[in-house]
């Protein structure tokens, strides 16, 4: 199976380019890159071909894209390669608002084509257990969830608001707003949140705090910031304190880890899951076996909704409830 990618402006490009050169069957094909040097760097680094053109790429015998662009792209790209008939896994958030969500969604659906979010956390062993966990009943009926996606500031074009549709909240709250839609099986309807700057001098959102009432009487809480300093030993955390009426679980999606403690100082190894490659192996299965991939655009869809209702919810100092899209 012949696979592009689609800009490497987003840190993650890196890692899906492994993902796909491990894959049994699996090509890097070409790369687009409306920046030509970030474009032929990455294509020398993974001995693929650069394209100047993304009509020229989306014209060649490739199978599917991987978008990874500015959050601002994501619409323009996704809607050019369905039309060209590629399959398209693509980034989060799906899109910056909820017009481009549904247009990009629509248009794949019109094309026959796959259209897969990015939320590789799905594919972490710990949450995997958890959603088992969750799923078998052994916790009871789920009360209320405490999550948190806690990072370092990315800086960039994550900083520019044109590029991004905003800063820590957008980016932190898909992820785990994706994780909690899974495990409940049920959608948020209430936000309320506190949106800041505290830890960057740039002027956009680093921190903020959600309140969520779920569909089916759910309540959860998540602290999306930008928190972490450079020199945390990862970019970020995810994890999740759940309360059933039969017990609590805790989840860290990242504790596959080594932290040694010497006179030096602390050195972090982690061991884990490579949750992009499991990811990129669910898009590529979803392909061979013409199925509705395990995440869709409109998980991508619901999860960026709770995030702009947060937005909307911190400027007007209220809940704000959702529609039900």
């Amino acid at each position: 199976m012949k696979l592009a990618i689609i800009s490497f402006a987003h840190m993650h490009a890196f890692s899906y380019a492994k993902a796909i050169q491990s894959y049994p069957g699996a090509k890097l094909a070409g790369i687009y890159d409306d920046d030509p040097n970030r474009g032929e760097r990455a294509a020398e680094d993974f001995n693929t071909q650069y394209y100047e053109s993304l009509d020229v790429l989306l014209s060649t015998d490739i199978d599917a894209v991987i978008i990874t662009s500015e959050n601002s792209m994501h619409k323009v790209h996704t809607v050019a390669a369905a039309r060209a008939g590629k399959h398209v896994l693509c980034e989060k958030p799906l899109a910056t608002n909820i017009e481009d969500s549904l247009e990009m969604i629509r248009t794949c659906k019109e094309n026959n084509i796959i259209l897969q979010t990015a939320f590789p956390v799905r594919f972490s062993s710990p949450v995997l257990r958890a959603k088992t966990i969750i799923d078998s009943g052994e916790l009871g009926e789920v009360l209320a969830i405490k999550g948190t996606n806690r990072g370092t500031n990315p800086g960039g074009w994550f900083i520019q608001p044109e590029f991004s549709g905003g800063g820590a909240v957008i980016d932190h709250t898909v992820h785990v707003v994706d994780i909690m839609r899974w495990f409940l099986k049920s959608e948020v309807k209430e936000v309320y949140a506190e949106v800041d700057n505290r830890f960057v001098s740039e002027k956009i959102d680093d921190c903020g705090i959600l309140s969520m009432e779920f569909d089916n009487g759910t309540i959860a809480t998540l602290d999306c910031s930008w928190s972490r300093n450079p020199s945390f030993p990862t970019w970020g955390d995810v994890t999740l304190e759940i309360v059933g009426t039969k017990g609590t679980l805790s989840v860290d999606a990242f504790a596959q880890k080594i932290d040694v403690f010497n006179e030096r100082g602390h050195k972090y190894h982690y061991w884990g899951d490579e949750m992009d490659a499991g990811l990129m192996g669910d898009f590529i299965e979803s392909i061979k076996e013409e199925r509705i991939p395990s995440i869709s655009g409109l998980d991508g869809l619901k999860a960026l909704e709770v995030a702009l209702a947060a937005y909307k919810s911190s400027r007007q100092k209220e809940p704000i409830q959702l529609s039900q899209v």
